[in-house]
Parts: C-alpha cells; sequence; structure tokens
C-alpha cells in the first residue's frame, strides 16, 4: 500500500516503527499535491519544500535518538485558514486578510504541533467561513474531490477535500453551522462536531458566548478521528467553558454492544425540511448498515416547532457573525471589499437588542431541554448532512429545494443547526451516492459529552460499510 494510501493510524505506526522515513512520508505527501491539487484547489498558502523536508529529517533525527513527539510525529497537516499557524498567512478567505502573519499558534495548532505534525500550509475556506462552499477572493473555489465541477461544501472545503484526495493523512476544520459535517458527508469522510467545550478555541475575544463554532478533526476512518480528537482535546484555563472530563480518546473504538442501542431517524422532520430527491433514501440505506450492527432503528418526530428553533438560531448566529465582521467595518471603505452574504449577517445584526438575544437563548435552552427527553428513549439521533446534494460549483448557494424558496444564503442548511444549537457531539458518516457518483453523508448526534460512545458507532458503522468508503475519487 501507498504512504498516501495509509490510514492515519497506521502512517503513525509505521512512522514510529521505522518502516517508513518521515521524509519519505513528506516527499511523497509533497509530489501527490503537486500533481493534484492545482486542480481542486484544497490547499492554500504551501510552504517551501526544501523547509518542510529539513523538518521531516529533525523528525527522522529524533526517532533516531528515541524521542517521539507524539502520534502526529513526521505527518504532514495543513490548518484551515480560520486558525492562526505562525508565520504562515491567516487569510479567513478575505481580500482584507491577505497580507496577515501571525506571529503565535492558536492553541489547536499548538496542540497539533506539540504531536509532531510538520504545516505544510493551510486548507481553503470561505470568505470568513461564511456558508456552506468553499469559495473567496483570495484563492478561488475549491472543487469536490469526486466532481471538480461541484461544491466541496464548507467551510472546511479545503480540509476535506485534501483529506479525500490522499493529500493529508489526517485533517482539522471548525465547525459553525455544519462546517465540518457537510463538507466531510460531500467528500465521502468522516467530520466531527465535538461537544461544546472539547476543544477550547484561543486565542477568543470572547471565552462566554461565542460557543456555537468549535475546531475539531476529520479522518478518513473513526479511529483517525478519535485519535486527532485526543491531540485538539482537554482543558485549559483560559477558555473557561472548556471539558476537563478527561475522557481518553486513544483507547479502543470496539467493545460497543450495538444490540442495545437505539436510534431515533428524524429525517426530514416530517416534511419541514425540503429534501432534494434522494437524499433521504441513500441515508436509509446507511440506517439499515446500523441495523445489520444490531442497533434498533426507529422513526421519531422532533417534538418541537423547528421554526421556532430557527429564529432563535438566526439571533445568536447573527449576534456572532456580526461580532466578527465589525472590526473589518471600523473602515467604512471596507465595505466592498467583504462579499454580501456577510455584510447582511452584520446588517441584520445592528437591529437586535439585548432582550432579542436573551429571549433567543431562552428559546435554545427549552430546546437542549427538551433533546434531553429524546435521549431518555434512544441512545443517538440521527438527519441527513444536508437537503442537497453537492451543488455547481459556479453558484454561491442554492436559491431553492424542490421549488421551496431559500430566504437566506443559509437556509438550505437548516438540518445542521440542532446539534450545534444544542452543544452536542455529532458525527457525519458517509452513506452513499447518486446516479452522478455525489457523495452524501449522515449525521449521528450522541448525547451530552458523549463523543467518545459516538466515535464507538462511527468505528462500528465503518465495518459494515467498506463498500462505500472504498470509493475513491477519479481524478480530473
Amino acid at each position: 500500500m501507498s504512504i498516501t494510501e495509509l490510514s492515519a493510524h497506521a502512517l503513525s505506526r509505521a512512522i514510529h516503527t521505522r518502516q517508513i522515513s518521515c521524509r519519505e512520508v513528506m516527499q511523497t505527501y509533497l509530489q501527490r499535491i503537486d500533481v493534484i491539487n492545482p486542480t481542486y484547489q484544497a490547499l492554500v498558502s504551501l510552504q517551501a519544500p526544501e523547509s518542510l523536508l529539513k523538518q521531516a529529517d529533525t523528525r527522522d533525527a529524533q526517532l533516531t535518538g528515541g524521542e517521539s513527539m507524539g502520534w502526529m510525529h513526521g505527518m504532514p497537516q495543513a490548518i484551515k485558514d480560520l486558525a492562526n499557524s505562525t508565520g504562515i498567512a491567516t487569510t479567513l478567505g478575505s481580500p482584507l486578510m491577505r497580507s496577515f502573519v501571525p506571529q503565535q499558534d492558536g492553541l489547536m495548532v499548538q496542540r497539533m504541533k506539540s504531536a509532531g505534525c510538520i504545516v505544510v500550509g493551510k486548507s481553503n475556506t470561505p470568505e470568513f467561513g461564511l456558508g456552506s462552499h468553499t469559495f473567496n477572493e483570495v484563492f478561488g473555489v475549491t472543487r469536490n474531490a469526486f466532481d471538480a465541477t461541484r461544491s466541496a461544501g464548507g467551510s472546511s472545503g479545503g480540509a476535506a477535500v485534501a483529506l479525500a484526495l490522499r493529500l493529508l493523512p489526517v485533517a482539522d476544520g471548525s465547525d459553525f453551522m455544519g462546517s465540518l459535517r457537510n463538507p466531510a458527508g460531500w467528500n465521502n469522510v468522516f467530520g466531527l462536531r465535538p461537544s461544546q467545550g472539547r476543544v477550547p478555541m484561543w486565542p477568543a475575544t470572547d471565552v462566554w458566548v461565542s460557543q456555537l463554532g468549535t475546531e475539531g478533526p476529520m479522518g478518513r476512518t473513526a479511529q483517525d478521528v478519535a485519535q486527532l480528537l485526543a491531540v485538539q482535546s482537554g482543558f485549559d484555563t483560559r477558555v473557561p467553558l472548556s471539558l476537563a472530563d478527561g475522557v481518553d480518546f486513544t483507547q479502543s473504538l470496539d467493545g460497543l454492544d450495538c444490540e442495545k442501542l437505539r436510534i431515533g431517524w428524524l429525517a426530514d422532520l416530517d416534511g419541514y425540511l425540503p429534501m432534494e430527491r434522494g437524499i433521504l433514501s441513500v441515508c436509509e440505506q446507511g440506517l439499515r448498515r446500523l441495523e445489520l450492527l444490531g442497533c434498533a432503528v426507529q422513526p421519531l418526530q422532533l417534538g418541537t416547532a423547528p421554526e421556532a428553533i430557527w429564529q432563535a438560531w438566526l439571533i445568536w448566529r447573527r449576534a456572532l457573525v456580526a461580532s466578527r465582521i465589525a472590526p473589518f467595518l471600523l473602515n467604512p471603505k471596507n465595505r466592498e471589499l467583504i462579499k454580501p452574504e456577510a455584510l447582511w449577517e452584520f446588517d441584520q445584526a445592528a437591529q437586535l437588542s439585548g432582550t432579542d438575544f436573551l429571549r433567543a437563548s431562552v428559546q435554545r435552552t427549552a430546546f437542549y431541554q427538551h433533546l434531553l427527553t429524546l435521549f431518555e428513549a434512544h441512545d443517538f439521533l440521527a438527519l441527513p448532512v444536508s437537503q442537497v446534494w453537492p451543488f455547481d460549483a459556479s453558484e454561491r448557494w442554492p436559491s431553492q429545494i424542490k421549488g421551496v424558496a431559500m430566504d437566506t444564503y443559509h437556509r438550505w442548511m437548516e438540518v445542521v443547526i440542532y446539534a450545534t444549537f444544542a452543544g452536542l457531539p455529532c458525527i457525519s458518516v458517509p452513506v452513499g451516492f447518486d446516479e452522478r457518483g455525489l457523495p452524501m453523508g449522515m449525521q449521528l448526534i450522541g448525547k451530552p459529552r458523549g463523543d467518545f460512545k459516538l466515535l464507538q458507532l462511527a468505528h462500528a458503522y465503518e465495518q459494515v460499510a467498506q463498500e462505500v468508503l472504498a470509493r475513491k475519487p477519479a481524478l480530473q
């Protein structure tokens, strides 16, 4: 098996047992990136090969001396272009940030570097991470790994495509409105949105309210996702709501008794969510695989008004997104350099009051408490990861689904808000393809802080979904 076909945990083992050198790993990945990346534009701000190979030689020397930095020792890694990595431009996909080069790593990047990774560049993202379609005015469009004419999803689109195309062994990303899950589903890999607080984000201007977005892992196997989560997670005193429960994500994912598990299938919320043809049926194929494992799958009603949840979500999102955009608008001339979707979020938030926000917070609290009642009878909840198949990469966003007009640029992504709003762990697992060869994923939502058991379920699912997971992109 070639180096780039190895799973990340197999690659780590091969490096540590000296079956392959860190230099060989870096050379192989750089050669593949050089050939494939120009078509798909998954990775950006790539670093000089000479410097990367020198770092790989240092990692080899460490192993010769009996020193390992950790699980990611010698692994190439590209950081999502929303997170700071020292000495490499963090553009946020914005022309206004094109020349910004941070002098300090973000906490997640610090942890991955401490575990031994070598940062080869950044993964592409939409401007300010807004919208589940990865394009911007700095680097252009990231294209779907399975069809280069289609969207990669987002905002961790570059990460998912790089992973699917074997340009990286494992990938990091972040998730506000499905940004780890949607691109994972559209590129046939696994993407985990961890529990709120599981992967603390620093630096941050606010550590109390800004909890809808979280960084997290992607991988081609559930074990890879778990291993990267182990590196990324852990309490940090600067982030007071980060989790300190000490879960060991490096332990074996085997041993889950699936015959005792009950999964509630929420589908399209009794027709509330418009879905393109074939999405529900391909997700139901995934549910049948879970039934083969012994899981009991039951149709389930959400049991509360989803439109009220959406309206409360809009208030939270507008407030949090507007606070990110506001510094750039201190100079009014910058408006012409900011995409209209970001300006819309900022302008909508101008009318919000503290009372509005607190009212939405009460609605969010009620929704979380309601989900707890669903978990009394179910161990996991299931939903499609998207309401549309990967769309034409030349579009900005889907304006309608099955004749239903989308009243915002992100309404077509409504299906992903439920795990986010409740702060619950949620993983996207690959379920299949349509007749055009376009991939789709399904969300599995776990109980509060149930990240490990969720990864166990994804690992068990992986064993009965090999025909889907074995399907690779046909390079274009």
